[in-house]
């Protein structure tokens, strides 16, 4: 009886993200898009654009936690696809701008950190960088997030460990974002500094777990309805990082290997010795997602997110080419018939362009 509550509990909020998230998270986005559209610098312009049009998966991806029983829907809609735009954005704006140094990213990514964080302060997040008009852009977006997440009873209560989260976000992007020579000592010495958050992992399982944000999005759902308890915080925490969050991240990394070693782009999964360890580490991250969903309030809906993690990244196109559709099948068996229905769910939606 609790595996059919459960499958109908999974089944719901599926039905309910593809008919009424999706097609919300669609309309923020042209909202953004339009203001794009006036960006006053061509390039700015041009890689805001760039961000919204092929990474929307990830706004997509992060909305589901609008649907976390008793979230304020449309309050956790608003905010993930604003934060989720200013790190695509960011992360574009890092990835193809070689003139700007160390100083200058960083300084762009304290617009994350105001996003996040009522008290912190304003600035010129272009300071340092070569290209500073953005017609407003970027500090619409951080005002978007400030005034979701002003009014969730829960905010004060989880503050500390966004600012936390962002922070460990921003080093990572700042890091690997440096010269090709530099950039896997700096992770890696960054990683040392902060070993005893991740016990037992490599640096670069660690770096990718530092780079999701559904950790955030996951507390902000919780937030928005009612204050939290430090156990409930360090509950979720125990499950997302670095176990629900290193998944994800592996997931993205993992389809697109070919074409990062093809670019000579840093890429985590690549940094596994061989095709066995890469398929015992990524199964590890899914078996601790797994067994730590279970303690959570709501199992149900962190179950669904691996699920659909697993399904969304394993229905690419990329995951059935260089012999990784084994590998794909593998998780998808360890992870059971939920997520191997939904993968054939992302498959049609794929062919439809739905995503």
């Amino acid at each position: 009886m609790n595996l059919l509550l459960e499958r109908a509990k999974s089944q719901a909020v599926i039905l309910s993200y593809l008919f009424r998230i999706l097609p919300a998270v669609e309309r923020e986005l042209t909202i953004w898009r339009s203001r794009a559209h006036n960006i006053p610098h061509p390039e700015l312009k041009r890689q805001a654009l760039d961000s919204l049009d092929k990474k929307r998966f990830h706004c997509q991806g992060g909305s589901i936690y609008a649907l976390y029983p008793g979230a304020k829907t449309s309050q956790i809609i608003g905010f993930v696809v604003a934060l989720q735009t200013i790190s695509d954005y960011l992360d574009n704006l890092c990835d193809r701008t070689e003139a700007a140094n160390e100083g200058a990213f960083r300084r762009l990514h304290y617009a994350l950190n105001a996003a996040i964080d009522l008290d912190a302060p304003l600035a010129d997040w272009y300071a340092g960088f070569p290209y500073n008009q953005d017609g407003g852009y970027l500090t619409s977006l951080v005002q978007e997030c400030r005034e979701k997440i002003a009014v969730f009873p829960g905010y004060n209560h989880i503050r500390q460990e966004l600012i936390h989260l962002v922070s460990l976000y921003s080093d990572l992007q700042v890091y690997k974002h440096q010269d090709r020579g530099l950039r896997t000592e700096l992770l890696t010495r960054w990683f040392s500094r902060h070993a005893e958050l991740a016990p037992n992992l490599y640096w670069w399982e660690f770096s990718a777990a530092a780079g999701s944000t559904l950790g955030i999005f996951a507390l902000t759902a919780m937030a928005s309805i009612a204050p939290l308890s430090s156990l409930e915080i360090d509950k979720l925490q125990a499950c997302y990082f670095p176990w629900l969050c290193g998944l994800h991240i592996l997931l993205d990394y993992f389809i697109d290997i070919d074409e990062d070693l093809r670019h000579d782009e840093l890429n985590f999964v690549s940094f596994y010795p061989d095709e066995k360890a890469m398929t015992a580490g990524l199964a590890r991250f899914l078996r601790e997602s797994l067994q730590r969903t279970e303690s959570l309030p709501h199992a149900a809906f962190h179950h669904t997110v691996v699920h659909g993690l697993l399904a969304l990244y394993l229905s690419d196109p990329k995951t059935f080419c260089s012999g990784r559709n084994k590998i794909s099948q593998q998780l998808l068996r360890e992870a059971g018939m939920e997520a191997r229905l939904l993968h054939k769910l992302c498959l049609a939606l794929r062919s439809t362009g739905i995503i």
